[in-house]
């Protein structure tokens, strides 16, 4: 899915108009669903500070709007290949299954993929489990990492409090 489509599929997730989306961004009333139009249909692709606003704005991280060439098959066997190449993803098989794996990391870059990824199944185990909600799951997604960044804080802040609880 390109920039376009993220767009639109957050936007509308988010219930709100063209005009509305538009206008929050800044543009004039007169021309911001137009605006917002070509941006969702590709004629113009944003520049990084209003992507950055965009998903400001859609309450997503920038980096759910810019995702690699996955519009083809193509485009995706060639993005899993370099994944292969750069991250050490091996396919494979499992229960006669086709599955893709992460070795264990061997370096720094690919250690903070497989805590990433082990943050990822954490959550997708707590929507399994009923513990959360879709929605909840899907905001936790969307706005990723800056999501396990508040909770690290929060778990910090309430470790910190027992602590001092514990020594008065």
């Amino acid at each position: 899915m390109a920039i376009a489509e993220r767009i639109r599929f957050f936007r509308t997730k988010c219930g709100m108009t063209l005009k509305y989306f538009g206008m929050a961004l800044g543009f004039p009333e007169k021309s911001s669903d137009i605006r917002i139009v070509q941006y969702e249909n590709g004629s113009r692709k944003p520049k990084a500070d209003l992507t950055a606003n965009m998903a400001k704005v859609l309450g997503v991280s920038p980096r759910a709007l810019k995702v690699p060439d996955i519009d083809t098959d193509l485009g995706l066997m060639h993005t899993l290949f370099t994944l292969e190449d750069t991250r050490g993803f091996k396919i494979g098989e499992l229960d006669g299954k086709t599955c893709l794996r992460i070795g264990k990391p061997t370096d720094a870059a690919s250690t903070a993929l497989f805590d990433m990824f082990e943050e990822w199944k954490a959550e997708a185990q707590k929507l399994e489990r009923g513990e959360i909600t879709k929605d909840e799951y899907d905001h936790w997604r969307y706005t990723y990492p800056q999501a396990e960044i508040e909770r690290g804080e929060e778990r910090r802040a309430a470790a910190r409090a027992k602590r001092t609880k514990e020594q008065k």
